[in-house]
């Protein structure tokens, strides 16, 4: 129940006004003097105060009750206040009104405009204390965050990694924790959005950091070199090869192997790949001496590993054998918060227009961070200031700005008001949110006196 602090030294207008609002439904306390207020203030929990403006049966000058109304102000600055008076001065009105008064209304007052008054700044409270909560707790989890990245920062190498969103940092936990681990990894995502970065980090913080770290784009290597490569050659097992080479596995021994677009390695190179992973023993071409390799292995692809699988174009044994641990490395379009950091990284000591910051915000990024790294980079060169603009950026597609929301005039709002029984009525009237009018309300108080 909302507790409304009534204050005034006649006891007619004390009892007129508890019997008008306890019978809304209203708690009342009262005093009749503004020491009085200020020591139930401080005692107990107020929602609003209505108060007179004069306590002395010889005074209409006001200051009383703007001296109540500033010391309020001081202790409870969100406190709704609603100030009563017999004798109506307007530079007074504005004054208080400036300083955060509520409303101000001459005696007699009129119960319908001061109930529909006392109602809607509840209400507006209400959001307020809400909106203000909501951004405390949006605070707190923030620093929660930030506190555990520098965490994770702290006990593990990020070799600079720019990230600010809950999603890469829950990926980056697990691939830390596991980076000790000498099980296989797969990283899936789309092309551009890091991969070979999340790949490099588990190198980083693995066993075997001080090893050798071969990357290799599996669907890049032609099928007849697809042994020679995997595992090597020796001295004439082809036209030109005139002294023996070491495949990537024998380079990536005592480390790790990164193998790109898995996905897209032929079968008979993954039938390959699978006797390794099972044994660890391989043959160069040409030999027949067993060679063994200890590799950590990660392998990462944009292909959808199941359905190529059901395709028969992936062999179900081997996506096993890689996958002990699968890192799903989402788009950057689904992980906004990242973008305007990473941007900021690309660019330096450049700064970016907020009209930039939107359109790198709203864009869709079908090239993940690899496109936002070529957009910074062209946007430097061709920017004709310091500061980057959204016509340096040159995205394709770029989004329409958004239409300005409607705001109705003090008139319409006015109008509606005096019609509507409710602030939510008039809101629905003008075709604005609730929240909508009591920001415009709170805009401009002072004119609407």
């Amino acid at each position: 129940m909302e507790t409304l602090l009534l204050v005034d030294d006649n006891p007619a207008v004390i009892t007129a006004l508890k019997v008008l609002f306890e019978l809304r439904g209203y708690r009342c306390v009262t005093a009749e003097s503004p020491a009085q207020a200020l020591e139930l203030v401080e005692r107990e929990p107020v929602s609003l105060v209505i108060a007179d403006m004069n306590f002395q049966a010889d005074t209409t000058s006001g200051e009383e009750g703007k001296a109540l109304f500033y010391a309020l102000r001081r202790t409870q600055p969100d406190l709704p206040i609603i100030l009563l008076t017999g004798w109506a001065d307007l530079t007074t009105a504005v004054e208080l009104v400036k300083a955060g008064a509520a409303d101000y209304l001459a005696k007699p007052w009129d119960d319908n405009r001061l109930l529909a008054s006392v109602a809607n700044l509840l209400e507006l409270a209400d959001v307020t204390h809400q909106q203000r909560a909501d951004a405390a707790e949006k605070k707190r989890r923030a620093a929660q965050r930030e506190q555990a990245r520098a965490q994770l920062a702290k006990q593990y190498d990020l070799s600079g990694l720019v990230y600010q969103s809950d999603t890469m940092h829950q990926l980056l936990t697990t691939a830390l924790q596991v980076a000790k681990a000498e099980v296989p990894v797969l990283i899936t995502g789309p092309n551009g959005a890091g991969k070979e970065k999340i790949a490099e980090l588990i190198q980083r913080n693995s066993t075997v950091r001080d090893g050798p770290f071969v990357r290799i784009n599996a669907g890049a290597i032609p099928v007849e070199l697809l042994e020679a490569e995997m595992f090597g050659a020796e001295p004439g097992t082809y036209t030109g090869l005139k002294k023996a080479r070491s495949g990537f596995f024998e380079e990536a021994n005592g480390g790790t192997l990164f193998l790109d677009e898995i996905g897209n390695l032929p079968l008979s190179g993954q039938m390959k790949l699978l006797r390794l992973l099972q044994t660890g023993e391989y043959q160069r071409l040409g030999s027949s001496q067993t060679r063994r390799a200890k590799v950590r292995l990660i392998s990462a692809t944009n292909t959808d590993l199941p359905a190529a699988i059901a395709r028969g174009e992936f062999r179900e044994d081997l996506y096993y054998r890689i996958n002990v641990i699968e890192l799903a490395l989402p788009p950057l379009a689904e992980r906004r918060e990242d973008i305007l950091p990473l941007a900021r990284h690309f660019l330096a000591n450049r700064p970016l227009s907020p009209e930039a910051c939107r359109y790198l915000e709203t864009y869709d990024w079908p090239g993940n961070v690899r496109e936002l790294a070529n957009v910074m980079a062209r946007a430097q060169l061709l920017a004709k200031s310091h500061v980057i603009e959204a016509t340096d950026l040159s995205l394709p597609k770029l989004k329409p700005r958004s239409r300005p929301a409607y705001e109705p005039s003090l008139k319409e709002i006015q109008a509606a008001l005096a019609t509507a029984g409710s602030h939510a009525e008039a809101a629905r009237q003008l075709g604005i949110s609730r929240q909508a009018l009591y920001r415009r309300l709170e805009k401009n108080q002072q004119d609407l006196l």
